[in-house]
């Protein structure tokens, strides 16, 4: 046991110490925060864009005005004594991005309105002026059938339907679905990227010819067991950074890009208070009725579980590749279909967390990881949970011992290419 504690030590600290490792962790927060920034700023500077647009209305149709939504930064200009072949030729010289022209037209049967442009309407733009002229056209057809603004509000429906099994999480689906998948993606980019590091740094030591010396005062499954967990102590360090980072630039961003800040309190000042309210305690009583204990016991739980699993499978190939990128492609490829496999299924989990696919996925130990953190938000049953995580340990624990035994021969294999069956075959060897 001290020797396995010694590998895992020589195993975190060679990684930790690289510098590589220092650039890594600090340069993935920055780009993540970089591109989210970016988002913000190219959102920010797209809805800030005031278009102007230069209204013709031959069929009083406006009456010379328009009412914009709020959050609506068109500039309108209604002009007079033009016509439509006139003014399409220097509406743009004029300083006008588009031009709307409205004929007379039957208000049952509105047709023949264009809006000119010297490229594509963008689609934003584009249902503004839509959404504006569909409430003109609402209000002149209630009008001419003698109906009230007021009644048509009594009749209009907005009919919510619960569901009596609904309790607080689930009424709030969005916010359980959002966490759900997270886990998900999070436990798939560790099996993914951990996994294949576990399997180069055992080629690495084997090309090198470091593992013959290791072998010589400690055993092969040893030096297994010692590599997979010090790995997985720098995976977990490396997130904990990167989770700690990217929450201190998040308060960082509102000072280092004051626009945005100012932007969003004004769209937090032109939303209804009502929905922004409403909007704010759905989604903090969905947060608050999640298990949030639960969760982040059984995240730790499958990162740790799932991580071994296949990071003895990674360690195992590696042993028996030499410098054939090409070997170590073609062995990698089924241990990676399982954890394609269960993404897949992940996405489909969230969607529908009690459908018999995602039940067996969150059973199966080799899908388990990934497919039950899709689950874990909406209300698995103990038995299924039980299973789930039984399952997953006695399956680490068989495939350590079965993936050891074809460690302990090739590790010591030069020059030869090995193939599935002959790893099978060393399953039966021996000690």
């Amino acid at each position: 046991m001290n020797k396995i504690g010694l590998v895992i030590q020589r195993e975190y600290l060679t990684r930790v110490k690289k510098k590589s490792f220092l650039i890594t962790t600090i340069l993935v927060p920055l780009i993540i925060i970089g591109f989210y920034a970016a988002i913000i700023a190219i959102s920010v500077s797209d809805s800030s864009d005031t278009s102007k647009i230069a209204v013709l209305d031959e069929a009083d149709l406006l009456n010379g005005k328009i009412d914009k939504s709020k959050g609506d930064n068109t500039d309108y200009t209604f002009i007079n004594n033009e016509t439509e072949e006139s003014f399409k030729t220097k509406y743009k010289k004029e300083g006008y991005n588009y031009f709307l022209y409205i004929p007379k037209i039957d208000i049952n049967r509105p047709a023949g309105i264009n809006l000119h442009s010297e490229s594509s309407v963008n689609i934003t733009t584009k249902s503004k002026v839509e959404k504006a002229i569909n409430t003109v056209v609402e209000r002149k057809r209630m009008e001419a059938a003698n109906i009230k603004p007021e009644q048509y509000k009594a009749i209009n429906a907005d009919v919510s339907i619960d569901n009596p099994l609904d309790s607080g999480k689930n009424s709030v689906t969005g916010v359980a679905t959002i966490v759900a998948f997270a886990c998900g993606i999070l436990i798939y980019m560790i099996l993914m990227i951990y996994g294949t590091m576990v399997m180069r740094g055992v080629m690495e030591e084997k090309i090198s010819r470091i593992a013959e010396v290791i072998v010589s005062s400690v055993k092969p499954f040893q030096l297994m067991l010692g590599k997979i967990i010090g790995i997985g102590l720098v995976g977990i360090t490396q997130f904990g950074i990167w989770i700690i980072l990217i929450a201190g630039l998040q308060f960082l961003l509102p000072l280092i890009f004051p626009s945005m800040a100012h932007h969003a309190t004004e769209i937090a000042q032109a939303a209804p208070q009502a929905d922004t309210a409403n909007g704010l305690m759905k989604a903090l009583n969905g947060i608050s009725s999640l298990p949030i204990g639960l969760i982040i016991f059984c995240f730790l739980f499958y990162f740790v579980g799932g991580y071994l699993m296949y990071a003895s499978l990674f360690a195992a190939i590696g042993s028996v590749i030499s410098e054939d990128q090409q070997e170590a492609q073609q062995l990698v490829f089924p241990v990676m279909m399982p954890i394609i496999f269960a993404f897949v299924i992940m996405t489909k989990a969230v969607t529908n967390p009690s459908s018999g696919l995602a039940i067996f996925g969150s059973i199966f130990p080799l899908t388990s990881p990934i497919v039950m953190m899709a689950r874990i938000c909406f209300d698995v049953p103990a038995w299924q949970l039980i299973v789930s995580m039984s399952l997953l340990v006695l399956t680490f624990i068989f495939f350590v011992w079965l993936t050891a035994k074809i460690y302990r021969t090739g590790i010591l294999l030069y020059g030869k290419k090995v193939t599935w069956k002959e790893m099978i075959k060393w399953l039966w060897r021996r000690s």
